[in-house]
Formats: C-alpha cells, structure tokens, sequence
C-alpha cells in the first residue's frame, strides 16, 4: 500500500490550493479516504473524508464551506480543493485510506498513510 501526496506549497492568506493524492497497492475503490493535517508544535486533526463511491464527503467544523474533497476511481486518485486558506492553517497535509463503510474522523480508523504534503499559507 502506498499514498503519495502532493501540490503543497506556498499560498498567500485568502488563496486556494489543490492537494492530489495517488493510491498504489491496494483496491482503491473499495476504501473510504480521509485527508489530516498537522501544524507545528500540535497534533494531527481530521480535515475531511470521502466515501468509497464519491457519494458522500464530511469536514471538519473547521473548514466546513472552503474545502471539498473529491475521488476519481478509475485513476486511484483523490483531491483536496482548499480556498480562504488562513495562516492558521499552515500544516504537512496528509491523505489516508480507511475501511470502506461508515464516517471516519478518527486517526486510528486510518490504516494507510502517505508521507504527507506542506502547505505554507503565508504574505
């Protein structure tokens, strides 16, 4: 199993970024995948997830309204879109492939992990 994170960088305060995540090794479509994220000095938070179909997305309270999360089955992908992003939000971002059925919000409901993308939200 391997997830590969990228398209982090650096976005001014108010900008928009997408985060790309490839799957390998395992079948995709039968996993439901969340993205996480970690400042510095603080712990890894739950940001969003996705359903095995696509059908259905959760976010956090925290970024409800300026983040969406996508999939694309036949390419092993998922997609972040992030917009209004905030300093605050300056972190590694992470994509995560958990079982297929049911909400997951929790990092132990994750087995899966990639290495993780920086974003930077700074002027």
């Amino acid at each position: 199993v391997q997830l590969v994170e990228s398209g982090g960088g650096l976005v001014q305060p108010g900008g928009s970024l997408r985060l790309s995540c490839a799957a390998f090794g395992f079948t995709f479509s039968s996993s439901a995948m969340g993205w996480f994220r970690q400042a510095p000095g603080k712990e890894r938070e739950f940001v969003g997830g996705i359903s095995w179909s696509g059908a259905f997305t959760y976010y956090a309270d925290s970024v409800k309204g300026r983040v969406g999360i996508s999939r694309d089955n036949a390419k092993n992908m998922v997609y972040l879109q992030m917009d209004s992003l905030k300093p605050e939000e300056t972190a590694v971002y992470y994509c995560a492939a958990g079982p297929k059925y049911g909400e997951r919000h929790r990092i132990d409901e994750f087995g899966s992990w990639g290495q993780g993308t920086q974003v930077t939200v700074s002027s």
